[in-house]
């Protein structure tokens, strides 16, 4: 029987409710919600880490980002790292990453700062060295190559050729788009010329409706990008499919991390609310088509051991996630229900999402640019998301959650204590007077 070959096409900075089969009524996915609709949508699903180095580290390495020292942006992945890339090498698959890497020291990334991958054209920032319309990137012997087009055109156009060329072997691909996130010398969200027009002013997530922040001034651009990303996706499985490997070839559709438009912090993600941790997640293909809609709370850590179990290749004992495969398989088998987010960069921060609340904790006093975690911790936020989907109403150190507040704070402790941050203290919020609000006991459960 041929392996099974692996696509990982993952975006930058996408919020969830980009999406069709998320309620955006925009039409700006049709090829990801037919995909969704097909194959298998994690439907709640989360980013463990909402900053792009971060994030893609627990991606290649299958570890928390404090696990490697890759807690924040410009850490470069440790070379002895076990990746993606060398578990997949070590199957017999041929492997080839396009995009952006994050994950090294300097933009033309060297060999051994690759992750294991064969093939290479990618840059470390691809944000600093390229604009929408200027694509520069750098192949295995760190030459630049500027390529044609709109730039998420251009990696789309050479994912298809990678494919095309090791179509007779088994691969394993990762293409890694800036887009949607902002062009940072701009500090703006540029689409391809046509398509900001259309969608400003339109619809708007009830969180951006109420906070705002930079949201009326790029909205626009941000979904004229996610429509073209779209399209890019479209494109990928026609290729696919025209080649006649769809039969054979799993797809994960993936981004690191949300955007809050500012409403947050003085920036567009690093917090634990929704709209920076919630992102789209599907997947297609062998032992995932016809798996339907899957709302068991999953997260990037568990998206490793995930395509490595789907290709038939044994998992670490040492990653941290689970495959989801016996999840789509059987909505009632075990699962742990909920997820563990580091924060860093604004602070040093954790947050705990179950199927129902939020509880965030910070600590005082230290630099989030060089702690990576704290030995005491202080409780910052907690939200109800069934009364309180859009995180508007903070009831941390209500007296009406005091209980609640409880059993949160002992999952936060063993949670850090799981993920290897020993054994640190979370001081209690001030107590806050509840008026009407009530907990039941029932609603423990979280």
């Amino acid at each position: 029987m041929r392996k099974r070959n692996v696509v990982v096409f993952m975006t930058d900075q996408q919020r969830w409710d980009t999406c069709g089969f998320h309620g955006n009524p925009l039409g700006l996915t049709p090829n990801l919600d037919r995909a969704a609709a097909d194959g298998t949508d994690l439907h709640l699903c989360f980013s463990n880490q909402p900053v792009c180095g971060p994030a893609r580290a627990i991606l290649q390495s299958g570890v928390y980002p404090t696990q490697n020292n890759t807690f924040r942006n410009g850490l470069a992945l440790p070379k002895d790292s076990v990746t993606l890339a060398k578990l997949f090498n070590g199957a017999g698959y041929s492997t080839g990453y396009i995009g952006k890497w994050h994950l090294a020291d300097d933009n033309a990334v060297p060999k051994d700062s690759r992750g294991g991958y064969d093939y290479w054209l990618g840059a470390n920032a691809l944000e600093a060295c390229s604009d929408s319309y200027r694509t520069r990137m750098y192949d295995g012997d760190c030459r630049p190559v500027d390529l044609p087009g709109y730039r998420s055109d251009a990696l789309t156009d050479a994912a298809i050729r990678y494919i095309d060329a090791h179509k007779a072997e088994p691969f394993f691909l990762f293409v890694s788009y800036l887009e949607p996130h902002f062009q940072n010398h701009l500090d703006n969200y540029p689409a391809p010329d046509g398509y900001e027009p259309g969608y400003t002013g339109r619809w708007s997530p009830p969180d951006l409706t109420s906070l705002r922040g930079t949201s009326p001034q790029h909205l626009g651009g941000y979904y004229g990008m996610v429509k073209r990303l779209d399209e890019g996706y479209g494109r990928i499985q026609d290729a696919l499919k025209s080649l006649g490997l769809s039969d054979d070839t799993i797809t994960l559709f993936v981004t690191d991390h949300g955007c809050h438009f500012k409403t947050r912090n003085d920036e567009y993600k690093r917090s634990g609310h929704e709209s920076s941790i919630r992102i789209p997640c599907v997947l297609t293909g062998p032992g995932f088509q016809g798996g339907g809609r899957v709302r068991r709370l999953t997260s990037l850590i568990d998206l490793p051991p995930t395509l490595l179990d789907a290709a038939g290749i044994a998992v670490p004992d040492h990653f941290m996630g689970r495959s989801v495969c016996p999840i789509v398989k059987d909505r009632a088998a075990p699962w742990r229900d909920d997820v563990y987010v580091q924060i860093s960069e604004s602070s040093v921060a954790r947050a705990i999402r179950t199927s129902r609340y939020k509880y965030i904790v910070r600590a005082e006093g230290k630099d989030p640019w060089r702690d990576a975690a704290s030995g005491e911790y202080v409780e910052d936020a907690l939200y109800d998301l069934r009364a309180d989907p859009y995180e508007l109403n903070n009831v941390i150190g209500y007296e009406s959650h005091a209980a609640l507040t409880e059993v949160l704070r002992a999952r936060m402790l063993g949670r850090m204590a799981e993920a290897g941050e020993g054994e640190p203290s979370i001081r209690r919020a001030p107590s806050v007077r509840s008026f009407q609000k009530v907990i039941y006991e029932h609603e423990l459960n979280l």
